[in-house]
């Protein structure tokens, strides 16, 4: 399961309105046949593509390799398993769907392949989408849930407030090997294009009236040619220069507020800052986004809040992608 976990992090935040999701298919024996891990929304769900990828080390049958809609893989993998599946072990970060949305039902591939064991993670709640497990046993497949279910929980809380209409609200950090976090431009480009695909996903973005002026941003997602999502700036003044490029994007809104309430009205919250915004927002704030690269900068070091615990990292080009949770104390 935890192999699962690491596929579905390295995707956190790219798969909304979507939950992330991993699964890993194994043999009797415990051998890794597949990894796959949900990456947009509308686009084949984890179990598909561990299945994917489990189908293709079984068979070396490389006509699946080139197959990326998710009913037409679902079809391919009816139609040729040739019961290859029948003992074999899927874990999943979170229960298989059992409904028609823009892709087909997990739970039904599942059962049609005749896999073994289903390991589950967390239960789905959501309306739409629950009731697999249970349909899965009705069908005679051995169920086992909560497996490592506070790690899975954790990874779902994005989909988790979502359906629970509030707002998921993470803090984004560059910062240099000795912990510096000013001077310009500090990370990759490919942590810049990594930042921009978030963007992509959010609703909207916090930042600092002092950024605003001092750096005049544009805060779009243009590196993957996504959307711009809204901007609050935090402010005591409103007294902004309407020409500083993040004002003139079509299809935006951008507010100014001296307190962060207008986040509420959202669903999906990336903050952008420095120390002085970690100061003012930590005890709002429970997730911590940190880029950091492998070069030094002058300066002074940021402090971060107390109490964070890495979660995940994954390399982004030459820099270290960080997921962090502030337990409560």
């Amino acid at each position: 399961m935890q192999k699962a976990l690491d596929a579905a992090w390295a995707h956190q935040v790219l798969t909304f309105p979507n939950p992330a999701v991993g699964a890993v298919v194994s043999n009797e024996q415990g051998d890794i046949l597949g990894v796959g891990a949900h990456k947009k929304a509308g686009t084949p769900h984890a179990e598909v593509l561990a299945l994917k990828a489990a189908y293709e080390n079984l068979t070396n049958d490389s006509r699946i390799s080139c197959i990326e809609d998710a009913t037409a893989l679902h079809d391919f993998l009816k139609e040729h398993h040739n019961h290859l599946f029948h003992n074999l072990t899927l874990h999943v970060t979170l229960e298989p769907c059992h409904h028609f949305g823009k892709t087909p039902p997990c739970s039904a591939l599942i059962e049609a392949l005749g896999i073994k064991r289903v390991v589950i993670g967390s239960f789905d709640e959501s309306a739409k989408a629950k009731g697999g497990g249970a349909f899965l046993k009705e069908k005679g497949v051995e169920v086992i849930f909560g497996c490592l279910k506070e790690a899975c929980d954790l990874l779902l809380t994005p989909f988790t407030c979502k359906e629970s209409k509030h707002p998921f609200v993470f803090f984004k950090l560059a910062v240099s090997s000795n912990g510096v976090a000013t001077g310009g431009i500090i990370t990759s480009e490919d942590s810049r294009r990594m930042v921009h695909r978030l963007r992509d996903r959010c609703d909207l973005l916090v930042i600092g009236g002092n950024t605003v002026r001092t750096d005049r941003p544009i805060l779009d997602a243009r590196l993957c040619d996504g959307k711009a999502p809204d901007v609050l700036i935090l402010s005591k003044q409103n007294n902004f220069d309407q020409t500083i490029p993040l004002f003139n994007m079509p299809n935006r809104l951008v507010s100014i507020a001296q307190d962060s309430e207008n986040m509420n009205n959202y669903s999906m919250v990336m903050i952008e800052g420095g120390q002085g915004f970690l100061d003012l927002l930590s005890k709002k704030v429970e997730w911590y986004l940190i880029f950091e690269s492998p070069h030094e900068k002058e300066g002074n070091p940021i402090v971060l809040p107390d109490g964070l615990q890495k979660i995940f990292s994954q390399r982004v080009g030459e820099d270290t992608m960080s997921w962090y949770f502030k337990h409560a104390k």
